[in-house]
């Protein structure tokens, strides 16, 4: 699972740098700071975004905007977009704490990434 995360987030990084609409949607955004927790598989990475930029990595990041906990397999959903986070957050699947407005600009960058990806 954490592999296919991280491949996924490689991705939107070039995206990031490579494709206007993209670029355009992380410009008008102030830095976020993402800190991302698989619960069935301890393991956690982070994404910052916002001010013309897209990072990520495994581990922690200092100061998050957000903590996004779930399993592994929601995660994976969210990410395919086959499960809306906002239906798993409204479930108790997903657990955010922190700046739900930051959690919600997230999502809406990484489904314009994955859009733009199944595109090409």
């Amino acid at each position: 699972m954490s592999s296919n995360q991280l491949e996924f987030f490689a991705k939107v990084k070039k995206l990031a740098e490579e494709n206007e609409e993209l670029k355009e949607e992380l410009e008008d955004l102030d830095e976020i700071r993402a800190q991302n927790i698989i619960t069935d598989a301890n393991f956690k990475f982070w994404i910052k975004l916002g001010e013309g930029k897209f990072d990520y990595g495994e581990g922690e990041i200092e100061n998050p905007s957000f903590t996004m906990s779930c399993t592994a397999a929601i995660m994976t959903g969210i990410g395919t977009g086959e499960v809306d986070a906002t239906s798993a957050y409204m479930a108790g699947d997903l657990v955010i704490e922190g700046n739900l407005q930051d959690a919600i600009a997230y999502g809406e960058i990484t489904g314009v990434a994955r859009d733009i990806l199944e595109e090409e």
